[in-house]
């Protein structure tokens, strides 16, 4: 299946100084399929090495001497490496930790042998074991679930997926599409992102269908938690947690809210172990006065997103039996869905090629709370995002952060069709009266994929 992501392979491929790849992301979102559709797409010779059935390799990369690790390696696919249209494809790589370090010399014996590797559980890797990674010599592709325009890709609507793409800021928006869209929309919230659960839809068109495949991508990742877990105790909260998460809809996560028997360290741990996993992201508040917005992030304040939202909704225990007559307001409601969605498309927003981070900005001051479900940076405007669930909704906290920040544009992400506007306001602040105006881009909720390039218009002009 088409992934937009093989656009950032092709750039990788064609550099004058290309550097072994490494694929990171949860189990299930592509990273194989992804590298064995670019050698087809390329007409390149896959030979392809799944290291969790080679462990003995590691004492071999280990050596960190080529002599010996590119026979090992040829005996194991049965040819020459040196030959022209090679592609090399570690997969698991986190199997063989070693394998890591060794990349640098990949790069610097064998420049002209492409190299991607592959892990699903690399960061448990990296946290393991004590070797120097090649900084410099190896680059990353962060790969997460599909977004909502791979999605209409996969489909083969080639009218909305065009339509989505051309759009641009203040332009009319025919209002037969905008319903089309809502439609896919809708499938998309219960389909989710996950590569398996999209191809199934689309060769059955049932939902239903989509549930068996979300259930044993659930069961997968359970599986998984006994390979780094010490005890059944850990291994319980962990599946607790696992299912709390989706849940929250977008909440501030207080350990004490997750389980009032087991110490915050614990649950925090816990949560640590999931997020290494790539399961659940970790949204933090920043002060949010200037880019870059990690600089100013206080780590103890902090919301969740899950993975991907067809799985939140299966864990949430949403059926599409019971919800298939529900309009899209009451849909995206349930489990605070539209939050989850922007969160996991803002994630990925710039392809991947930065480690997937996101913040929101919340402030508690008795009758003064005011929160942004997310802050986002371009260049150096920050961005601050509302996400409605239904056609409308107040922006007080939007209007309060725009005063504080004196920030150009604000955007809000609902159920309408796409609009800009000139906002001028009023609000009530301890001072007084003070007023606040700011461009408001106004996006449904599909169009989300679009918002890197339609800021970029907004910079432009």
């Amino acid at each position: 299946m088409k992934r937009e992501a093989e656009i950032s392979l092709l750039d990788w491929y064609h550099r004058t100084r290309r550097k072994p790849l490494v694929i990171r992301g949860a189990r299930q979102v592509g990273k194989s399929t992804l590298v064995r559709q670019f050698s087809v797409q390329k007409g390149m010779s896959l030979c392809e090495i799944n290291l969790e059935r080679h462990l003995y390799l590691d004492a071999i990369f280990k050596s960190m001497d080529m002599g010996r690790i590119l026979p090992e390696l040829e005996s194991l696919v049965g040819r020459s490496l040196n030959e022209p249209g090679i592609l090399l494809f570690l997969d698991e790589i986190q199997a063989t930790p070693s394998a890591l370090p060794a990349l640098r010399y990949f790069y610097e014996k064998c420049p002209d042998l492409p190299v991607i590797c592959a892990g699903s559980l690399l960061e448990f890797a990296l946290k393991d074991h004590s070797f120097s990674m090649p900084v410099g010599r190896i680059e990353y592709l962060h790969l997460g679930p599909m977004n909502f325009r791979e999605f209409l890709l996969a489909l083969q609507d080639t009218y909305l997926l065009e339509s989505v793409q051309k759009y641009g800021t203040g332009e009319a928006w025919p209002v037969g599409m905008h319903q089309k869209l809502l439609h896919r929309q809708r499938e998309f919230l219960l389909t989710g992102g996950m590569p398996e659960a999209i191809l199934t839809f689309k060769e059955s068109r049932s939902l239903v269908a989509v549930q068996t495949v979300q259930e044993n991508i659930l069961a997968t990742f359970l599986d998984d938690f006994a390979k780094y877990t010490r005890s059944k105790v850990e291994l319980i909260r962990l599946q607790h947690l696992f299912r709390y998460i989706p849940a929250l809809g977008g909440r501030k996560v207080k350990y004490s809210e997750i389980s009032r028997e087991e110490a915050s360290r614990e649950i925090k741990q816990a949560l640590e172990l999931l997020s290494l996993a790539k399961l659940v992201t970790v949204v933090t508040h920043t002060a949010a006065s200037g880019v870059p917005l990690a600089a100013q992030e206080n780590k103890k304040i902090f919301k969740s997103l899950f993975l991907d939202i067809g799985l939140a909704n299966r864990v949430c225990g949403l059926d599409w039996t019971a919800i298939q007559n529900w309009d899209e307001r009451r849909l995206v409601n349930e489990g605070a869905l539209a939050e989850q969605f922007i969160g996991q498309h803002l994630l990925y927003r710039d392809g991947g090629h930065t480690d997937p981070r996101l913040h929101y900005w919340i402030r508690e001051e008795n009758s003064e709370n005011a929160e942004v479900d997310y802050v986002i940076s371009q260049g150096d405007w920050v961005i601050p995002i509302e996400v409605k669930a239904g056609l409308s909704g107040r922006l007080k906290s939007l209007q309060v952060f725009s005063l504080l920040k004196s920030l150009p544009v604000c955007v809000r992400f609902d159920l309408n069709p796409p609009s800009l506007a000139e906002y001028r306001h009023h609000i009530q602040t301890r001072e007084g009266s003070k007023a606040v105006s700011y461009r408001l881009l106004s996006l449904p909720l599909y169009l989300v994929t679009e918002l890197p390039r339609l800021v970029d218009g907004l910079r432009e002009r």
